[in-house]
Order: structure tokens, then sequence, then C-alpha cells
């Protein structure tokens, strides 16, 4: 298990929000921390710590007034780290190189994929030929529905028919480089992990994985260790002291070195 970073962005600013409440109208969300500092610092920060493969997320769409802000500074922090850092949030064919050529060592990608509840087999492969497969992380994030966990899109709020299960990952693997599977329902929570879907990825464990969501306490990090095999990345928003949390971000990497020693 590895500590991936992040660095979410919202409204031309570094924040922390609760999963599910980001609203494109009015570009509203309900905030857990907004940071005085800047993209950049967080992306230098990374890198002198030596932490690879962080997510840098636009949580604006497109069309927002705020789109432009928030792309800058994801630029900023693509520049300070390159090649250490991913990129996602509104990502198409159409803008995925320009964010490659800013630094940008993966796209993140999952409403250009899943549209009107499917997956959407030829924009997947036009997106794969259009940045290759080495640069592509495939977004599974997904909540809880009817006892079985379903990807989820459109800012978390739209459930498709897609469930999250083995054969998914199996069958999307020929595309992507990586998947980022954010629990949702416990997203932004601090509440604790969602440990089957931790399972089930530490299960197929076959590509680089990254869970996000609910990481609240020491603990937990052992769980989803456990849980996933140590085959399960980790990444921690809310809970953690960069972003006004409780766990120390230094103690974080201490931990996380020592599961994977094995001590």
């Amino acid at each position: 298990m590895k500590f991936r970073p992040c660095i979410d962005i919202h409204n031309g600013r570094v924040k922390q929000i609760v999963g599910g409440s980001l609203q494109d109208v009015g570009d509203q969300a309900m905030e857990n921390f907004v940071s005085e500092k800047d993209a950049e610092y967080y992306a230098k920060l990374y890198q002198k710590d030596g932490l690879t493969g962080g997510h840098v997320i636009l949580l604006n769409p497109v069309g927002s007034s705020y789109y432009e802000a928030t792309r800058q500074q994801a630029y900023k922090a693509l520049g300070a780290y390159p090649g250490g850092l991913q990129v996602g949030g509104g990502i198409t064919p159409e803008n995925a190189k320009e964010f490659l050529e800013h630094g940008a060592s993966h796209v993140i990608v999952t409403s250009y994929v899943f549209r009107d509840g499917k997956i959407h087999w030829e924009k997947l492969k036009k997106m794969a030929d259009t940045v290759g497969k080495e640069h592509l992380v495939l977004d599974l994030s997904c909540r809880k529905k009817d006892g079985a966990y379903i990807v989820v899109t459109d800012r978390w709020q739209k459930f498709t028919e897609t469930v999250l299960e083995e054969e998914l990952l199996q069958k999307l693997s020929g595309y992507c480089d990586e998947y980022l599977i954010h629990a949702v329902d416990v997203e932004g929570k601090s509440s604790g992990i969602e440990e089957p879907v931790a399972a089930l990825l530490g299960s197929w464990g076959r590509l680089p994985m990254t869970y996000a969501g609910g990481v609240s306490s020491f603990q937990d990090l052992e769980k989803l260790n456990r849980a996933g095999k140590g085959k399960v990345d980790v990444t921690i928003g809310s809970a953690l002291d960069l972003f006004g949390g409780s766990l120390s971000y230094r103690r974080v990497l201490e931990e996380i070195e020592k599961l994977q020693s094995g001590c």
C-alpha cells in the first residue's frame, strides 16, 4: 500500500468537500476545508516527500465561470511537479493532451466514458487511443444501492447500470493503466472505510488501484491494508491535518511505511 496525495480544486481554491454535495448550479458545495495555500504549494510538498501518483481534481465543470481559475491552479500544481501527479475532472479527448503537456502523468476519466447509465466503449477506446493506455486512469467511484456498489458519475450523483465487480475491473483493464475508486457514501465524512470495496479491489489486484473515502484513523489504514491485501493504495483528504483534519500527514507516511515493511 502506498500513500497517494490529493489536491482538490473548487472555485479556484484548494478545498475538501463532502462527497456528493457538489452542485454545478451556483458552483456550490458543502465545504470541510478551504486552504489559504495554493495548489503549487501542495505539489511541491508532495514532490519533496517523494510521493508519486497523487490526484489533482478539478471540481468545476468546463462551463463554470470558475473553471479557468480552477484550471490555472491545476496547471500550477502539474508544472511544479511534472510527472508526479495525475489530473481529473471534465477530461475529454479534446482537452486531455493539454493536461499531459502541462506535466500530468495520467488523466483520470469517468463521465466521458459513462453516459446514460452505460459504458460507452467507443468513447473509452477513443480516450485510450488519444492519450495512450499508459496515461489513462479510470475512476470507478461508487455508491451502495440494493446491496451492490454501483459506479456513479456527474459529481457522484447519478447511478449508472454498472456494478463494481471483478469482471468489470478485468474487462476495463485493457484500456487503462490504473483505477481510482472513491467510496462516495463515506467520502469527506471521516467516518471509516468501506471495507467491502477495499476487499473487492484487493481480491482482483491486477492493476495499481487507489481507494478514497472515510479514512479517519490509523486503524483505518490497517483495515484497508488488510482488506486490500496490501495491493490497494490510499488517498486521504478531509481527515488529514494538511486539510484541517486530525490525522498527522507525517505520521500517516510513517504508518504506511511500517505497513509496507510488515512492522
